[in-house]
Formats: structure tokens, sequence, C-alpha cells
């Protein structure tokens, strides 16, 4: 019983020491241990780990993409551009979309931007074409951007309305006119005519050669048109209130003989045969090829050919020269220039500020360069701060020429808003032998009446 007793008491007091022991101020910090997950959970908070990360998130990879049109020098510009910007973001990556030319590819910017589905960015003419976009209601307004300073005030206009800004040049302003093989001229003892009658009777000493007078390639329709479009200034020094009456529904093609005049020209290259045998299905590229290697001598054309014509053809791009397509009065000789063509950015982008950032490049003297290094110039750029390279190609000597001395005007599509959508497909009408010079007039005109209404200009 002893025993038992003993051992009662042992096991009493290992009881009560075990029960103190759970209650001691040592056995009480045990809760505090468990708030270690606590911290745990706020060494995110300390350490700030996602705010660290906050440089690089502004370097986040950035994918923009960029509808351009598919020909040489549009697609070797946009290049350059982008291979020079990504080279300072390597976190952007810009692909570059192609589409046709002409109409067709009109048709495809109209839709694209109605349906939402436009690229962050894309290519396209300014002056009228850019009006039918309707872009105060399609393109993002730069107008308050603080690169718009840079841009050559007489640009401006051209991509500007109802107050906004929706471009930036890309590229150089153009000479629309007479691309001609020199070669030919010197070899047939050639000079540069400053008439329509003079230009007549070198076509007749080059076809008595052999050679095709005058190229024409109506595969891609829409090279049909500088006979008409590049003879705008001979028709501004006829009548110099032409651009703003056609505006105002006051002064017709058909009506008006100085603006006949270019349908009548195409018509006469067609029945004096002036174009080469395929010139129904020759295409651009093709055409500069056969100027180049003086298959024919002439080729009417905008300036940026000369580009093209660099770039597959070095060799032989001095051979080429410019002159404005001449007139009836050999004082008044001219050249109708183009403003270059644009970048803009749809509302619909969701990367409208890294677009911006890309055009602010374009409209800058860096971008400029990037372009020139790739690219020889067809004209003078319209951003401030640039130069012409001395080595510039013969053509673009012969375009600046024209500029330096007074004796350019701008296109009537950046003197007016109006330009019918359907001059391509009636050049080459007249100029296939299909219609005549008065019928096609007519017809433009009419043409012209749908899309004034369709913009709704006063007076029509």
């Amino acid at each position: 019983m002893k025993h038992n007793r003993f051992f009662y008491h042992v096991i009493s007091i290992l009881c009560l020491l075990a029960l103190l022991a759970a209650c001691s101020p040592a056995a009480t910090e045990a809760p505090a241990a468990t708030e270690a997950p606590a911290v745990v959970t706020e060494a995110p908070a300390a350490t700030e780990a996602p705010a660290a990360t906050e440089a690089p998130a502004a370097a986040e990879p950035v994918t923009l993409t960029y509808l351009v049109d598919d020909s040489q020098n549009s697609q070797d510009t946009t290049k350059a551009l982008v291979d020079a910007y990504v080279a300072l973001h390597p976190n952007v990556t810009i692909n570059i979309e192609s589409r046709p030319g002409g109409t067709d590819g009109d048709n495809i910017v109209k839709t694209r931007l109605a349906s939402g589905e436009m690229t962050d960015i894309f290519f396209y003419n300014s002056g009228s074409l850019l009006q039918a976009l309707h872009p105060t209601d399609t393109l993002v307004d730069l107008s308050k951007e603080p690169f718009i300073a840079n841009i050559v005030d007489s640009f401006l206009p051209t991509v500007s309305q109802d107050g906004g800004v929706f471009g930036v040049p890309t590229g150089t302003a153009l000479g629309g006119g007479i691309l001609y093989n020199k070669k030919i001229y010197a070899d047939l003892g050639l000079s540069v005519p400053k008439t329509w009658a003079e230009f007549e009777a070198n076509n007749e000493k080059i076809k008595e050669a052999g050679i095709a007078p005058v190229g024409a390639t109506y595969g891609d329709t829409w090279t049909s048109q500088l006979f008409v479009l590049a003879d705008y200034c001979n028709v501004q020094n006829a009548d110099s209130n032409f651009a703003a009456d056609y505006t105002a529904n006051k002064a017709k093609y058909a009506s008006t003989p100085a603006a006949m005049a270019g349908f009548s020209y195409l018509q006469e290259g067609f029945e004096k045969e002036w174009y080469q045998k395929d010139f129904a299905t020759t295409k651009f590229e093709q055409g500069l090829k056969l100027l180049v290697d003086g298959k024919f001598a002439h080729y009417p054309m905008l300036s940026f050919a000369v580009g093209t014509i660099a770039t597959n053809w070095p060799d032989k791009v001095n051979d080429i020269g410019f002159f404005g397509q001449p007139g009836t009065d050999a004082s008044k000789n001219c050249a109708t220039i183009w403003m270059p063509a644009g970048t803009y950015i749809p509302k619909t982008t969701e990367n409208v500020d890294m677009a911006k950032d890309f055009l602010a490049f374009i409209a800058s003297p860096e971008g400029v360069d990037a372009i020139t290094a790739k690219v020889p110039p067809q004209g003078p750029y319209l951003v401030k701060g640039t130069e012409l390279p001395d080595d510039v190609l013969p053509a673009v000597k012969d375009i600046a020429a024209y500029i330096d001395s007074g004796k350019s005007v701008p296109a009537l599509e950046f003197l007016s808003p109006i330009k019918g959508p359907n001059l391509e497909q009636i050049c080459v009408a007249v100029g296939s032998g299909q219609m005549d010079s008065a019928t096609a007039a007519a017809n433009y005109d009419k043409d012209v009446e749908k899309q004034a209404q369709q913009l709704g200009l006063p007076g029509w």
C-alpha cells in the first residue's frame, strides 16, 4: 500500500507540473511563433517585388501591325523605318502587312477601317483620298502631339480635317510627270520638251528609231492616271481658280479645255501607237525594267519609281531623268508635285501610345536618316532640319530644279478634297481605245459628283 501511495503522489505531482507548464508565460509565447505566417505574407510588400519590376514593365514586349501598299518603294521605306526603330526599342516588334495599290488597296483600307479590323498603324495617301476616309471619325488626332512641330507646315493641311491632324509624312514629296531614258535622248539628239508639240515631235523621232515612245502599264491600273493628274500645273496656269471652282461645283473637266487635255493625251497615245505592244497587261515594275533597258523612252509616272529603279537596277538609275508634263506655253513650263503619303493610327488600335511613339520617330531627322540610308530620296523631305544628300539621283535633281525655281504646283488632290474613285478605270478605257476623251471627262465629272456628295461639300 505504501508503494501504491508513493506512485500516486508521484503521478499527482507530475500532472500538476504539466498543468503549470501549460500555463507558464513561456508557453503563452508559442502563439507569437504562429504569427510567422503573417510576417511571411508581408514579405512581398516589404520587398516590393512588383514595384521593382516596373522599369522592365515599360519595356514589356509590344507588337504593332503596319499596313503598307505593295510597291517596292513603300515596302523599302517602311522596312527602313521599322528596322531603325526596333533597333532602338528591342522590346517592340512591328509586323508589316501588304496590300495592293490603286482602287483595290483603297477598298481594303476603307473596309478594314469600317469593320474595326485595321492594323495598329497604316500607310496611305494624304490629300483628297485621306478625306474620303473621314479621319475625324476613324483616326487618332495627333494635333496635340509635340512631334507635329517637326513637320513642314505645307504638309499639315493635307492630313487635316475639322481642326485635327491625323498623319505624319512618310517619305519625300514627289514629282509627277515624265520619267525618260537619257541615253535614248542622247543617242537621238533630243532635247527635253517644254511644250506638248515638242513632246509629240520627240515621240515621232523615237518611233522612227524603232523604240516605243511612251510606256503604259495598265496591268496595274493605277499607273494609267498620270497623263491626267500630272497635267494639273498646266491646268492651273490656264485657270488659276480651277481648284476652288472645281471644289464648289462651278467648274467641270468636260467643260474646261485645259482640264480635259489630259484625257486627250491618253487618247492620242493610243491612236498614234506610242505605247508598247503589251501595254494592257504590263505591270508597274515590268514597265520600269523596259524603261531602264531602253525598250521605251518615256514613262508618265510619279518620281517614287526612281527609288525602285535604284534598288533593282542601281547600275542604270543615273540613265533616268525627269521632266514636268509639257503644256502649251514654253514660258510656263512647270511640274506637278505630290505631297508625301502619311502614316496614320486608327482609333481601334490597342497600342496607341506605342503607335504615337513610332510616328514621332518617323517625323524626326533620325527617321529621315533611316530612310535615306536605305532608299535614295525621290524628292525633298517635309521634316524640319533635314536636307537632301549631295549625291541625290539625277531625276531628283531635275524635280528639285522645278521646286527651287518656283515652277511647281501641288497636284489637284492636295488643293481640293475631291478625287473620283474610278479615275484609273476611266483612264485605262481611254488609253486602250475603248472610250474617247470627251466621254471620259463627262464620266469623270459624274464620278466626282458622287464623291463630293458623300463628303457633304456645299454646292453639290
